[in-house]
C-alpha cells in the first residue's frame, strides 16, 4: 500500500497509540528523513535535533554506512536464535569488543533488544546470583525517587515517578526508593552535605531492610528522565563502598549515559567506579537497529553459568543484523572522535547556554556532563521555586514550533542530548533557540509572544 504524505497525520491520529499522547491531541510531527543533526518532516519543514531522538543518535541521522552494514549482514543470515548453544559471528564479533571496552572486570555480555529488557534481565540477574549461592532471602532492590528504568515490570517498579505506577499496581515487591543526588535542591538534605546525607540514608535503609535480603542497587549515574541529575563527584565511590561492605550488588543503568554520551564509552569510567552490571542500549547502535546488551562481571557470570545456566532469554537475544551495526556503530564513535568530541562540544554548548541563559530569571541552574545538558527552569531564582508549566504551551513546545529546534522537557528542566556529531554553529543556534523563547516566559509558566 502506497500512502500519500498529505495523508499521514490523520492516518497516524486514526491507527497509532503513542506512548505518553491524549486521545484528545491532534498535532502529529511525521519525520520522513534525517542527515546528522537535521530532520525533514512530512510538510517539508526542517528540523534541529538537540533531543538524538530519546537521548541516542550518537553518529547522527542517514549514516549509510551503517545502513550499508545491516544490508550486506540480511543478505548472508537476518536471523537465527541465539538460545542454548546456539550463536553467530556478529554477536560474538559484539561481545568481544564489547569486553576490551568495559572496566575490568565485565567481560561477559547479555544481549537484549532494549533498554527496559536490560533492566528486567538486571534485576533478575542479581535475585537469581544470589539465589544460586544460596542466599535467596535477598531480593529486595534499592532505587531512587526520580530514577527511570524502563516500563517493565521490574524496571518499572525501581522506577521512581508515581506517574509510572498509578494504574499499573501492584507493583514488584521489595523495591525501596532513596533520595535521588541533586545538589541543586539543597532542601532535600536539611542543610547536610549531599553525599553525607544520601550515605547515611543509604546506611540506614539497609539496616531496616536487613542487608542480608538485599540483593541489588540499580542506579543512573547520572538521572536522565530526572532532569540530567549529576551527583557529586564522592557519590558513586562512596555508594559502591557501602554496598560492597553488605554484599549488595551494584547495577549501572547506563541505557543513556554509556557509547560516548559523557566522554566516555561508559559513565562507570567517568566516575571512577566498577559496577557489578552495566545495563545499555540506545546508542549502542545509535538507534539504527533496536539492541541492547549487558556487561556482566565475572563474579556474577560464573554464578549465573552453573549448573543449567541462566533461565531468561529473549527471541532477539544477540540478533546478528543488529549486533553489526552495532560494531559498524563503535567504529563510527571511534574513528570519528566522538569521545573527545563529546566532552568537547558539550563544554562548548554549556558555555552557550550559560552566555545566553544564565543571567534570564526562570534559569535556575545549567548542568551538563559532556553532551547531556539541563536547564533547569524556576520561579524565582532565590527560593529555587519550580517554574509552573502549562500543558497547552510547554517551553520546549514552543521552541521547537518557532524555530524548529527539539528539546526535551523533563522535571521542570528542558534537557539536550545532541548526536555527538553536532557542530559548534548547530550548538549555537540551539541556545539561540533557547533564549529567544525563555527571556519571553514569565515566572507563572506564562511565554509572551514573540
Amino acid at each position: 500500500m502506497t500512502l500519500d504524505i498529505a495523508d499521514l497525520a490523520q492516518l497516524d491520529r486514526a491507527h497509532i497509540i503513542h506512548p505518553y499522547l491524549p486521545g484528545s491531541a491532534t498535532e502529529r510531527v511525521v519525520m520522513i528523513s534525517g542527515s546528522g543533526c537535521r530532520l525533514t518532516d512530512s510538510q517539508g519543514r526542517g528540523y534541529l535535533d538537540a533531543t538524538g531522538g530519546l537521548w541516542l543518535a550518537q553518529v547522527g541521522h542517514g549514516r549509510t554506512e551503517l545502513a550499508d552494514v545491516a544490508h550486506a549482514q540480511m543478505a548472508k543470515l537476518e536471523y537465527f536464535t541465539s538460545f542454548w548453544e546456539f550463536s553467530n559471528e556478529r554477536a560474538i564479533e559484539l561481545a568481544t569488543r564489547l569486553a576490551s571496552l568495559a572496566p575490568a572486570p565485565l567481560s561477559h555480555v547479555y544481549f537484549t533488544s532494549g533498554g527496559s529488557e536490560g533492566n528486567e534481565a538486571a534485576i533478575k540477574m542479581a535475585r537469581y546470583y544470589h539465589h544460586r549461592r544460596g542466599e535467596s532471602s535477598r531480593t529486595w532492590i534499592l532505587a531512587r525517587s526520580k530514577a527511570y528504568h524502563g516500563i517493565g515490570y521490574g524496571g518499572g517498579s525501581a522506577t521512581g515517578f508515581p506517574l509510572y505506577h498509578e494504574g499499573f499496581a501492584p507493583m514488584m515487591p521489595h523495591v525501596s526508593h532513596l533520595t535521588p543526588p541533586w545538589p541543586y535542591r539543597t532542601e532535600l538534605y536539611g542543610g547536610e552535605d549531599p553525599t553525607d546525607f544520601l550515605i547515611r540514608e543509604l546506611e540506614e535503609r539497609i539496616a531496616e531492610i536487613g542487608p542480608e535480603n538485599i540483593a541489588a542497587m540499580i542506579g543512573e549515574p547520572i538521572m536522565g528522565v530526572g532532569g540530567m541529575l549529576v551527583p557529586p563527584a564522592d557519590y558513586w565511590p562512596r555508594v559502591r563502598e557501602v554496598l560492597d561492605r553488605h554484599g549488595i550488588l551494584l547495577i549501572f543503568d547506563e541505557v543513556v549515559t554509556a557509547y560516548g554520551r559523557v566522554g566516555e564509552w561508559f559513565a562507570a569510567q567517568y566516575f571512577g567506579v566498577t559496577p557489578d552490571i552495566i545495563v545499555t542500549a540506545k546508542g549502542i547502535t545509535s538507534g539504527y537497529v533496536p539492541l541492547g546488551a549487558l556487561l556482566v562481571g565475572d563474579h556474577v557470570a560464573e554464578v549465573l553459568l552453573r549448573d543449567h545456566g541462566f533461565p531468561m532469554g529473549y527471541t532477539y537475544n544477540g540478533h546478528p543484523v543488529a549486533t553489526a551495526v552495532a560494531t559498524a556503530n563503535l567504529d563510527l564513535i571511534e574513528r570519528e572522535g566522538l569521545l573527545a568530541r563529546a566532552a568537547g562540544l558539550g563544554a562548548f554548548l554549556h558555555a552557550e547556554l550559560e552566555a545566553q541563559l544564565g543571567e534570564l530569571p526562570v534559569v535556575g541552574e545549567i548542568r551538563s556532563v559532556g553532551m547531556m545538558l539541563a536547564v533547569e527552569l524556576v520561579r524565582d531564582r532565590a527560593t529555587r521555586a519550580p517554574l509552573p508549566l502549562h500543558p497547552d504551551r510547554m517551553p520546549h513546545d514552543v521552541i521547537r514550533r518557532e524555530t524548529g529546534v527539539i528539546v526535551r522537557d523533563s522535571a521542570h528542566s528542558l534537557v539536550l542530548s545532541p548526536p555527538l556529531i553536532m557542530t559548534e554553529a548547530e550548538a549555537k543556534e540551539v541556545a539561540t533557540a533557547l533564549r529567544g523563547v525563555l527571556e519571553r516566559t514569565e515566572p507563572t509558566g506564562e511565554i509572551r509572544a514573540a
